[in-house]
């Protein structure tokens, strides 16, 4: 005798009954996608190529649900003063949401909003010499 046929036996119902119970008691769980695609964050790149195109990034920044990648090797090529300009401007920005912005390499900043940090690795020793290992991170400060 199986096991459930020794169960049928102690509760004293045929094992067709038990069944059907047990088939009643599933819930059927619908497959719809969720109507809702709008996600909570948003990691985008950016491209200035003149001071002008600092808007968007700015609006992105503002709005925040973005993290911001900007490529500032285009505008560093034509104008260092616009660069600076617009390095200020992001700055100032992110001051204002209580964001963060760093400088990673040469060519490439990110900002993030208030609910981020960018880390910049451990703190440098006392020795001016050494370097923190890891990637490299420039504070952009006025």
């Amino acid at each position: 005798m199986g096991f459930f046929g020794k169960l049928k036996e102690k509760l004293g119902t045929s094992g067709s009954d038990m069944f059907e119970e047990a088939e009643q008691s599933y819930v059927e769980l619908g497959t719809e996608a969720q109507t809702d695609t709008k996600s909570k964050l948003m990691v985008r790149p950016f491209v200035i190529e003149e001071f002008e195109q600092i808007k968007p990034i700015l609006d992105a920044l503002r709005d925040g649900r973005t993290i911001a990648l900007v490529n500032i090797k285009p505008l560093k090529d034509k104008d260092l003063i616009e660069l600076k300009r617009a390095i200020n401007k992001l700055k100032k920005t992110c001051d204002a949401i209580d964001g963060d912005i760093a400088g990673f390499g040469e060519n490439w900043i990110a900002a993030v909003p208030s609910f981020g940090y960018i880390y910049r690795g451990p703190k440098p020793a006392k020795e001016e010499g050494k370097k923190a290992e890891g990637m490299e991170v420039a504070e952009y400060e006025e």
